[in-house]
């Protein structure tokens, strides 16, 4: 495995730079995408890069409220043993949106010193995955597109908060008076993405009210890609509370509107940097349609880390723009994996079944496994749709219930070849742990619906 360390010398030329900075937060995204970690002193940060920083075994498989999981093997068994992380390169920048002057790095485990852990550590996953790619010659280039809703942030009494939107609640897609009336939020937002090198692009008013959409730029280094990813998301909460707003990532936060996916854009280059899927033919080069072949076979053994949570399966239903079956087309947005329209040399696929409630570490580690699945087997993914995807006949559909999920994840032979058996096992017990929990819970809809009727 190549060489992941940030080196000291980052450390101390942010420090420099930076003489005013009193915190530093570094931080750890477990398989929720859960941010975890410690708050620093700048004098500490030296010795973050030089030896590491510890975190107990079990913190790598928390539920996403943070409670152990007995029986994930990481905590009695190895004495819930302390585990190294060392920073992620060139991810050291500052918080702009917090009162005092604070900085961020992000940390990963260490491959060896980071064990028993590490072998679950979702952004390890992704680079394995990627550097399976470098040692065939290949080079994924990937983006992240992130959808949302922006709510009131003084409404913590009512459940659930209402949307941010100078149009009341009915929908004005594409309206750019909405992006005009949150002009405040969006030049902190644009501002704080310059001082932390992340490459936001436009942003537009989605279906929802109050919902929006911001595109990451491509990246040929994939892994830096779903850095800014999950950075991004931090920032854009980060900004979000500045502002009295609340940014939900829920993938289904309110019944009568659309749910927020995460759109994962992807392209393959070869040694010499050309782009293996760039075409004049709209449809692409054969190793698109078999990296798309490969995705469509893979998608229902990876949907628990394309839809990781109990909200997330309310996201999909017909009509929705959150596909049912793993279909493909071109410039179509009914269909699962889109080939967006654009020049020859800009074919790619837009992966369209994450919710934006999906960890991008290990979503991509999904997408990139199914990409490398199609192209060494070659699977012909069939024709495209053409038209409404939804009335697609014939073809499977995605597991639909969490449970279901679940358990085709941790029985997936694919699954633990491309992220390990022991990652499936641990993944698979905190998620069924969660599902216990969640279906033991007595909520108002359950009074609702049963109170007067049985």
């Amino acid at each position: 495995m190549t060489t992941h360390r940030a080196p000291l010398a980052e450390a101390e030329a942010f420090l420099a730079q930076n003489p005013d900075i009193r915190h530093i937060h570094m931080l750890h995204t477990d398989n929720n995408g859960v941010q975890r970690g410690k708050s620093l002193r700048p004098d500490e940060l030296p010795m973050l890069y030089e030896q590491g920083r510890p975190l107990p075994s079990s913190s790598a498989a928390l539920t996403v409220h943070g409670e152990d999981v007995e029986n994930t093997g990481l905590l009695w068994e190895v004495g819930d043993v302390d585990c190294l992380l060392f920073p992620v390169p060139g991810t050291l920048v500052r918080c702009p949106w917090l009162p005092g002057p604070t900085a961020q790095v992000l940390v990963m485990l260490d491959p060896e010193l980071g064990m028993p852990s590490a072998v679950t550590d979702p952004r390890l996953a992704a680079m394995r995955l990627i550097e399976r790619y470098h040692a065939e010659g290949l080079t994924p280039v990937m983006a992240v597109e992130l959808e949302f809703y922006l709510l009131q942030g003084d409404s913590a009494t009512r459940r659930p908060p209402l949307p941010v939107t100078p149009r009341g609640v009915h929908p004005h897609v594409y309206c750019l008076e909405e992006v005009e009336a949150l002009a405040p939020f969006f030049d902190d937002l644009y501002r704080a993405c310059d001082s932390q090198g992340l490459p936001a692009e436009t942003a537009i008013s989605e279906f929802g009210p109050g919902q929006l959409e911001i595109t990451l730029h491509h990246r040929a280094d994939a892994l830096r890609a779903l850095d800014e990813g999950v950075m991004f998301r931090r920032l854009i909460k980060g900004i979000a509370q500045k502002h009295g707003y609340i940014a939900c990532f829920m993938a289904k936060p309110f019944a009568a509107h659309s749910g927020s996916g995460m759109h994962l854009h992807l392209s393959v280059n070869d040694r010499e940097g050309r782009n293996i899927f760039a075409s004049e033919d709209p449809a692409g080069t054969p190793a698109l349609r078999q990296a798309i072949g490969g995705m469509a076979a893979t998608a229902a053994d990876f949907m628990a880390l394309f839809a990781p949570h109990a909200n997330s399966y309310r996201r999909f239903c017909a009509n929705s723009y959150a596909p049912l079956t793993p279909t493909w087309g071109i410039n179509n947005r009914t269909v699962a994996l889109r080939i967006p329209g654009g020049p020859a040399d800009t074919r790619h696929v837009e992966h369209r079944i994450c919710g934006a409630d999906a960890n991008p570490y290990l979503a991509a580690s999904a997408v990139l496994a199914g990409v490398h699945y199609g192209m060494t087997r070659q699977i012909d993914p069939g024709p495209p749709v053409v038209g409404n995807g939804y009335a697609t006949t014939g073809v499977a559909a995605l597991p639909q219930y969490w449970p279901e999920a679940i358990e085709r994840f941790a029985a997936s032979a694919i699954a633990k070849d491309y992220l390990t058996p022991r990652m499936v096992e641990v993944y698979a017990a905190v998620k069924r742990f969660e599902c216990r929990q969640f279906m033991g819970e007595v909520t108002a809809q359950d009074f609702d619906w049963y109170l007067q009727t049985v």
